[in-house]
């Protein structure tokens, strides 16, 4: 966690360095077993009028990125942080859809990180963050969807696992385009991993404070195939996998590459 973040002196270097942020993977085949061909909302007025065909397997990818603004900030030891991911599902095996993006999710970040070292039960709180977030599709109405959040990050660390608690407030919108979100995605997200050697396993947990009926959980596992090559296993299930599918539950699994984690 401190090289991730740089929080020991050690770990430090510099501002405007280009490195990974979320984990960077691409899924050549993902399955799902829903297609929402036609995507909603509650109000009816988000809603698409056109019925998609959609075939149940597609390509997945996630990018992700963040680089240092400012360093030693704000009491000297804040750091600020810009991030920006980028989530894609692709019908790149859809002929008849002319292999069109289904869904882009574009989400950049401004990050305030904190180093910490704090003794909680036998590991430590090492890290302290509050995360201006934005995150949207890029369409036109009737499926553009998008929201903005502050989403406090607190970061724990225990020999080989790493835990990262992220609850959030949903900042109001006078035109909502997907009503409703923080019940069927959540009001924050979980995130817990382990290394075993070669091989890492991280969950992914998202979930209302208001109802436990909803909500999501996306299981990984990353394991070496060959040199510095390294297989990507994912399987999800809820709701939330993109924000036009917010409000679809679904269960999906994909197999592909790693290419940067947790």
């Amino acid at each position: 966690m401190s090289q991730k973040w740089e929080l020991d002196s050690i770990d430090k270097k510099g501002t405007f360095r280009l490195v990974s942020y979320r984990p960077i993977y691409l899924a050549a085949a993902r399955w799902s077993s829903k297609r929402n061909a036609e995507p909603f909302n509650e109000s009816g007025e988000f809603s698409s009028r056109d019925k998609n065909i959609f075939n149940n397997i597609e390509a997945k990818f996630q990018i992700s990125f963040k680089t240092k603004l400012l360093q030693d900030i704000l009491f000297g030891t804040g750091d600020l942080w810009i991030g920006y991911s980028q989530k894609a599902h692709w019908q790149v095996y859809n002929k008849k859809l002319s292999r069109a993006f289904r869904e882009l999710n574009y989400e950049p970040e401004i990050i305030l990180n904190f180093p910490m070292d704090i003794d909680v039960f036998k590991g430590k709180i090492r890290t302290f963050g509050v995360i201006l977030n934005h995150q949207s599709n890029g369409k036109d109405i009737p499926l553009s969807r998008s929201w903005n959040r502050i989403i406090m990050n607190i970061g724990y660390e225990y020999k080989n696992w790493n835990v990262n608690f992220r609850p959030w407030y949903r900042m109001p919108d006078t035109e909502d385009e997907n009503p409703g979100i923080t019940t069927y995605v959540g009001d924050a997200e979980l995130e817990v991993g382990a290394n075993f050697g070669k091989h890492e396993f991280y969950t992914i947990i998202n979930h209302s404070f208001h109802t436990f009926e909803k909500g999501n959980i996306q299981l990984n596992y990353v394991f070496p195939i060959h040199g510095h090559l390294r297989g990507h296993a994912q399987v999800f299930h809820g709701s939330g996998e993109t924000l036009i599918d917010y409000n679809v539950s679904q269960t999906t699994i994909g197999i592909g590459v790693s290419f940067a984690n947790w």
